[in-house]
């Protein structure tokens, strides 16, 4: 049984020690086809991006031309391999991990980058060639192709360029004078890519550039205008991440039996599924790299994992939120309370961001998508339909609701999400969740108050529950349909906790003489929900109106 490649982005590893492979090197041959030989292709976080990219450094690299049998033998490219096969010097540029804490360790870094790079290059293949830690990045990078063309003028250059984004957009979240230092005409990261460009004229035939966000592209390569950005393309729609039918094979492989899968994969769907990247791509696709990390806890200890969600995939969006406060003041607001009340937003998605100009709101529902946030559900009118994708996601999307509830409201509240958890799974109360709401409505400004409705109340407690793991938790915002405000439900049913059901009102400051009629019409809804089928089914569920007047609370059990 080959084992789970969790955490292993380097190709030649995968292979030589192992490990199970998804094979996506059909795409190697699309690429190829294309009539642009410079491609720029975006992908959120963990989608396996660092991967494809030593896939494709192992498949063109004339140093690997006696291993190719052992490294692709098995692939769809090994048994249709291409007329460039093996036929490149590949030069690769990681820029991660840069510091980017000033204007100064962010060139050293990338400047570091660079010259590391070009390092193993040239010693790779043999190259007379010194390099001058004195000089600059662009230098260094000039100085290189002069010196290739000489020494080397029958061959040429593959550049791959993997998270070509990542430090410019930790400075844009933090520094954005910074940032827009270092792309402007005479920045130093864009007089880079001049170069690269003009490489092109000579030795470097083909460039393959990955990274999250579209941020930077007309900064950052308004020198190198001449990719093509396949981002949106449909045919490359399943290029990265797990299409389910690769999902089921991977588990087959793992010894995972059709009726476990059946058991497994509904939780996963719901977790990890439901990213569309193209408006005509034919499939959902889930996230790799957290497939992998469920796959890898499920192998090891026979049980679903109790955290659904690798923290180090949280880490890595919950910092890529910060670039959404490029958008400032309720239009952004206003996007983030619609799209994770489940509301759809119909927009076109912008391909080039220019940070030097004002962020609009299709600037800023373009970057969620980007960024993984939201994806395409559908079109209308020719236009995406943009939706959260799945539950881990509306996880991370809810806190980064909450956090902007307390930055405008400037108390500190008790986030107290364990005591929340045991009141309700061990007795069935709700108290603990309402005087968190409570809290959150009575410090909201006058501003917010002129916008509140019943669905902004709802919000609020359904971002507060979406902490609460150890339930699921159902709405009527996610299913879109006549079903119960909020209806969470023990994940497991062995240790017979309780669950809640709520239908929420609201009423305005004044309104208090409605109350008993609102509290009634919650109470026949609740007494419908119940004669469903499904919520028949259901044990030990409390059921709950809950009707705020302005920002006071009142709670009715149902019996």
């Amino acid at each position: 049984m080959k084992k789970l490649p969790y955490g292993i982005s380097n190709y030649e590893e995968l292979v030589r020690d192992g490990y199970y492979y998804v094979d996506k090197t059909m795409y190697i041959e699309q690429l190829e086809n294309l009539a642009e030989k410079r491609i720029m292709f975006l992908r959120p976080r963990k989608f396996g991006k660092t991967l494809f990219t030593s896939t494709l450094e192992n498949y063109y690299d004339t140093k690997k031309k006696d291993e190719f049998e052992t490294l692709y033998g098995d692939t769809y490219i090994g048994k249709k391999p291409t007329k460039l096969k093996n036929s490149y010097h590949i030069l690769k540029f990681n820029f991660s991990e840069i510091d980017t804490t000033n204007e100064e360790t962010t060139i050293k870094g990338f400047k570091s980058k660079v010259q590391s790079s070009i390092k193993f290059f040239i010693e790779k293949y043999g190259l007379d060639f010194f390099v001058n830690s004195k000089e600059e990045a662009e230098n260094i990078l000039d100085d290189l192709i002069k010196a290739f063309k000489i020494q080397k003028a029958e061959e040429k250059i593959y550049v791959i360029i993997d998270e070509y984004d990542h430090f410019a957009n930790e400075l844009l979240g933090f520094n954005t004078n910074q940032f827009k230092s270092l792309v402007s005409k005479n920045g130093k990261v864009r007089k880079w890519y001049e170069i690269l460009k003009e490489g092109t004229e000579s030795v470097i035939d083909r460039i393959f550039i990955t990274g999250v966000a579209p941020i930077t592209l007309d900064s950052l390569t308004s020198g190198f205008n001449i990719g093509l950005d396949i981002t949106l393309d449909r045919e490359f729609n399943e290029m990265m991440g797990f299409t389910e039918e690769e999902l089921k094979d991977l588990m087959l492989k793992q010894k995972i039996d059709k009726e476990e899968q059946e058991k497994i994969i509904p939780i996963m769907r719901e977790n990890y599924d439901g990213y569309r990247f193209s408006l005509k791509g034919k499939e959902k696709m889930y996230n790799s790299n957290m497939c992998l990390y469920f796959l890898n806890n499920y192998t090891r200890f026979k049980e679903i994992p109790t955290q659904l969600i690798d923290m180090n995939i949280a880490s890595d969006y919950s910092k890529l939120g910060k670039m959404l406060d490029l958008c400032q003041g309720e239009e952004r607001e206003k996007v983030i309370e619609k799209t994770v009340s489940g509301e759809g937003i119909v927009s076109e998605i912008t391909q080039k961001f220019n940070p030097a100009i004002e962020f609009t709101e299709k600037d800023l529902v373009s970057m969620l998508y980007y960024l993984g946030y939201l994806t395409i559900s559908g079109e209308e009118v020719g236009y995406p339909i943009l939706n959260i994708p799945n539950k881990v996601m509306k996880e991370i999307y809810s806190d980064y609701f909450l956090q902007i509830l307390k930055r405008n409201i400037k108390v500190d509240i008790n986030e107290n999400y364990v005591e929340i958890a045991r009141e309700i799974a061990l007795e069935g109360k709700i108290t603990k969740a309402i005087e968190m709401l409570e809290r959150y409505l009575q410090n909201l400004s006058n501003r917010d108050y002129q916008r509140f409705d019943e669905k902004y109340v709802k919000l609020i407690f359904y971002c507060i529950v979406m902490n609460l793991r150890i339930f699921r938790l159902k709405s009527e915002m996610e299913v879109q349909r006549k079903y119960p405000d909020i209806l969470l439900i023990p994940k497991d049913q062995s240790k017979e906790y309780k669950g809640v059901m709520i239908e929420f009102k609201y009423l305005k400051k004044g309104e208090e003489s409605k109350l008993k009629e609102k509290q009634e019409e919650a109470r026949k809804q609740i007494e419908e929900y119940g004669r469903f089928e499904e919520i028949k089914e259901l044990k030990n569920i409390n059921k709950y109106t809950v009707v705020a007047v302005n920002d006071k609370i009142y709670v009715e059990k149902i019996d």
